[in-house]
């Protein structure tokens, strides 16, 4: 619990300044930065999770930037607004990065009904976001995303706040969007189903970069198979991913390392 000793010197704990609401999300978010690491998500401290704090619409939480993905706990996370004011004081030379808050806040801003977002650089989805094809309905967690996926033209990192309109107009009402050469992204009404829908995109993406590298003709499935079985992942056709599995997600964090929870 080396990791554990590290926080308790140098992150104490804010749960007592801030409401139960906001500890909650921030729980929850610690979290979801341990499981992107834990899954292999992570890209040591250049990507970015976040979540809206409940009771201040206004302002999100997101990683100081330098600490692991492994490192994150609920006092760590830093809040801001949507203008890049950091409302919590940072851990030393632990600020905001520029491109987590252009990124999140874009999305924000654009869409009240996301309450948190991912956004990754993993081997996978760089490889299917460099792919013109972009993704293909090759497998059946594919299918989940094929009909509801956004695409969004690269153009350098987005650190200008004046790209928000495009990001947030290229998403869409969209749960997910493939960043053209540059990674996936992820939101959802909570912490918990944005890191699932990432998952599901993140599974898809490896699916199809490992068949695409085997050298050998693909099966292609027909028409009508792909708008039966993507019909059945229509929002509202099942129940809502991420929600049923968190808990259990959670009780894994415990028995492994509670210390995201300080």
């Amino acid at each position: 619990m080396a990791s554990a000793a590290l926080h308790a010197i140098a992150n104490p704990s804010i749960r007592d300044y801030v409401s139960d609401a906001e500890w909650q999300a921030r729980v929850d978010l610690a979290a979801a930065y341990r499981l992107c690491d834990r899954y292999g998500m992570s890209d040591m401290i250049y990507t970015h999770i976040s979540a809206r704090v409940p009771d201040e619409p206004n302002a999100f939480l997101i990683n100081s930037h330098g600490l692991l993905f492994d490192e994150m706990t609920a006092s760590s996370l830093l809040k801001v607004d949507m203008d890049g004011n950091v409302l919590t004081k940072p851990l030393e030379n632990h600020g905001l990065h520029p491109a987590g808050f252009v990124i999140h806040s874009a999305l924000y801003i654009a869409r009240p009904d996301i309450g948190a977002a991912m956004h990754t650089h993993t081997t996978a989805g760089l490889a299917i976001a460099s792919l013109k094809c972009g993704l293909l309905p090759l497998t059946q967690m594919a299918h989940r995303f094929i009909d509801h996926v956004a695409y969004h033209d690269f153009s350098g990192p987005e650190r200008d706040p004046g790209e928000r309109e495009k990001l947030a107009a290229d998403l869409g009402d969209k749960k997910v969007a493939i960043l053209r050469n540059h990674g996936l992204l992820s939101v959802g009404p909570t912490v918990a189903e944005a890191f699932n829908y990432m998952y599901g995109l993140e599974r898809a993406c490896q699916a199809q970069a490992a068949a695409m590298a085997c050298n050998t003709e693909l099966n292609i499935l027909p028409d009508d198979v792909v708008e039966k079985s993507t019909a059945m992942y229509a929002p509202g056709a099942i129940r809502r991913y991420g929600l049923l599995e968190w808990e259990g997600l959670l009780r894994k964090l415990d028995r492994l390392d509670p210390s995201y929870r300080d």
